[in-house]
């Protein structure tokens, strides 16, 4: 091939090669290589190096990822505590509006109001009977007793 580069450069005056040819051809001849018989000699001391470097790696990543998983955890917290603070608040407004609510309502000059509304008058002395069986006496101490059953036969 070198041969015939050669008499083509001699047919070709001297002007026109120098603007066709830049520089010397470049000849690329392909070759098998067979590393197959070569043999990885392993070098402990790298890899002692990249044990440590991957234990490194690893406490580092774990380090950050402790670091991060507090970091969102304080502010979720955070969310929660306010969340909670603005609940209390409106638990307590409710609250104190119930209880005034409450206080309104037990209104013994309202609810005299109301009654005289709907046409009702106070009661009359001896109107009132207590339901809770009370005697006059209330200082006396009651004895329990047990009534006898009385059976009426034919009835």
């Amino acid at each position: 091939m070198a041969a015939a580069a050669a008499t083509m450069g001699s047919a070709v005056p001297a002007a026109e090669r120098r603007s066709f040819w830049t520089g010397t051809p470049e000849i690329y001849f392909s070759k098998a290589i067979d590393n197959s018989r070569l043999v990885k000699v392993e070098d402990p001391r790298r890899n002692r190096e990249m044990k440590q470097f991957g234990t490194a790696l690893a406490c580092l990543f774990l380090l950050v990822f402790t670091y991060a998983w507090q970091h969102f955890k304080a502010i979720e917290y955070g969310y929660q505590i306010e969340s909670a603070k603005r609940e209390l608040s409106e638990r307590t407004e409710m609250n104190h509006a119930l209880r005034l609510e409450d206080a309104s309502l037990r209104d013994p000059e309202r609810i005299d109001v109301l009654a005289r509304r709907i046409g009702l008058v106070p009661p009359e002395p001896g109107q009132v009977i207590r339901m809770d069986g009370a005697s006059p006496d209330a200082q006396a101490p009651v004895m329990a007793s047990a009534a006898a059953v009385m059976v009426i036969p034919g009835q």
